[in-house]
């Protein structure tokens, strides 16, 4: 009875908003980090052509110009995207691989400025990815409205 009870106070409305908060919360992180980075680079000039022979295979064969443009609209698009919750799955898999490319080539070789080596921050955002890609956006997403109204 004292379990059934407890279940009914804590656990049930635990998991009720387990299903909102927590993949509302990584999206707005990882949508802030990213849409920081991509005005960044927006903003800035392009710095790749200095590191484009550390890219890893095939991005090390693609024009700086492009991979530039690629990973400043990934990210500013896709921090878009994450906080909106639509399209969070293709986002997330296509940031993670911005991650990689990024940890490998630039971070790995320069160090991160928020952490005393380069392999840190990437990693974090990495593993926070994970739960996205492979779970969804959670139920305050447009996916999942869309999901709701036009797939079920």
């Amino acid at each position: 009875m004292l379990t059934d009870r407890l279940n009914n106070l804590l656990i049930t409305p635990l998991d009720h908003f387990g299903q909102f908060i927590p993949q509302m919360g990584l999206r707005l992180l990882l949508a802030y980090e990213f849409w920081e980075s991509g005005l960044e680079k927006f903003r800035g000039e392009n710095w790749f052509n200095a590191i484009h022979n550390q890219f890893p295979f095939p991005f090390s064969v693609i024009p700086t110009d492009v991979s530039w443009f690629l990973a400043t609209w990934f990210e500013v698009l896709g921090a878009i995207a994450l906080l909106l919750g639509l399209g969070t799955r293709f986002f997330s898999f296509a940031l993670i691989i911005l991650t990689i490319v990024a940890w490998y080539s630039v971070h790995a070789g320069l160090g991160y400025n928020v952490c005393n080596n380069g392999y840190q921050l990437p990693l974090i955002y990495i593993i926070l990815f994970l739960p996205l890609f492979f779970n969804g956006p959670g139920k305050l997403s447009l996916d999942h409205f869309i999901a709701s109204k036009f797939f079920r």
